[in-house]
């Protein structure tokens, strides 16, 4: 029989390690009010934020995010920059970018390991699409101009030889809006995420050209892994925030260790109505074709920032690859300590 003294010690020692996160994660936050901006939240490119922000885990850190969303990356990264966000939920590329503008943002912890983005043409608006080359003059869906969607649309038309300036660039999000813009005809091609490109793909609505939403296919298109969603900001912020820091990279690392034993159903209970799009079915077969372009440490592999590199100077004149300083564009630091947490 069970006394009261020692049913009351087990509840303890049972809150207790309920709250364990929370109670670890005492420490001096520099700023526990953050603001997060992030381009087409819905998209299972930043299906960790998702995850990590449902949960709980960002709370149990201490920290209130507030997380924006806007149409695109290149939107989020605008809002840092002109000062509305602390951080950004975005593309990795876009840390390079910035430097050969002489501006620093720095990543600091990993999401997504492979870019999950898909290039498609329209079956209805290019029944007879044979060649790349048949996309010159078209109208091509991206979820923003500038975003990480466009930047892997330039880099498949520049291997064909077609400049950015020989195809238009429209803005259709990554979600519903994206969907209607191409059925409609307002678009002839589509580069976006998924769970967009899987629904208009088994729908037979598009025929899909190239696609990195696997870890082979992202080498097949970038020549070797290419880092995705991060979590980045100013350089400054970075380092004057770090337990801020430490305090969203545990967030996001424990968000990725969640997702490696989570089942579909885990998914479909977790994630707003909204995401599904109407069609749970869909919604989880695009996860599955995407599962293994999850980040499972939220650690930046060097050799991934090199491809980033090659692919941008590769259809950007602009980006030097010998003036930029990869060792400044990210650090590990972060999400190792967020790893050794959560080992057990």
């Amino acid at each position: 029989m069970i006394s009261r003294r020692t049913f009351t010690s087990a509840a303890a020692l049972t809150a207790a390690a309920i709250a364990a996160p929370a109670l670890r994660a005492q420490v001096k936050l520099e700023k526990s009010k953050v603001s997060i901006a992030v381009g087409g939240k819905a998209a299972f490119y930043y299906l960790p934020l998702t995850i990590s922000e449902q949960l709980g885990y960002f709370k149990a850190e201490g920290l209130d995010v507030e997380i924006s969303d806007f149409a695109g990356g290149a939107r989020a990264l605008q809002a840092l920059v002109g000062g509305s966000s602390d951080v950004v939920s975005g593309a990795y590329e876009h840390t390079i970018n910035m430097q050969s503008k002489n501006q620093y943002i720095q990543a600091f912890v990993l999401q997504g390991r492979a870019p999950q983005i898909a290039v498609g043409v329209s079956t209805k608006a290019m029944p007879n699409y044979k060649t790349l080359t048949d996309l010159k003059g078209k109208k091509i869906g991206v979820s923003a101009p500038g975003s990480s969607t466009n930047m892997v649309a330039n880099l498949v038309l520049s291997r064909a030889g077609i400049k950015a300036s020989e195809v238009s660039f429209v803005g259709v999000g990554t979600a519903a809006g994206a969907l209607a813009a191409l059925r409609s005809g307002q678009i002839d091609a589509m580069s976006n995420t998924d769970p967009v490109m899987t629904m208009l793909e088994q729908k037979g609505d598009v025929k899909i050209i190239s696609d990195t939403r696997t870890l082979k296919g992202t080498i097949d298109v970038f020549g070797g892994p290419m880092p995705a969603a991060c979590f980045y900001s100013h350089t400054d912020f970075v380092l004057k925030n770090p337990n801020t820091c430490q305090g969203l990279a545990n967030a996001i690392v424990r968000g990725l260790k969640w997702l490696q034993t989570a089942g579909p159903s885990d998914i479909i209970k977790t994630v707003p109505e909204g995401y599904l799009l109407g069609d749970r079915a869909l919604y989880l077969a695009s996860f599955n074709k995407v599962r293994e372009a999850i980040s499972l440490d939220g650690l930046i592999a060097e050799e991934g920032t090199r491809t980033a590199l090659k692919a941008l100077a590769s259809f950007d004149p602009a980006i030097k690859p010998e003036k930029i300083e990869l060792g400044k564009t990210y650090t590990n630091e972060f999400a190792r300590r967020a790893k050794d947490r959560f080992k057990a």
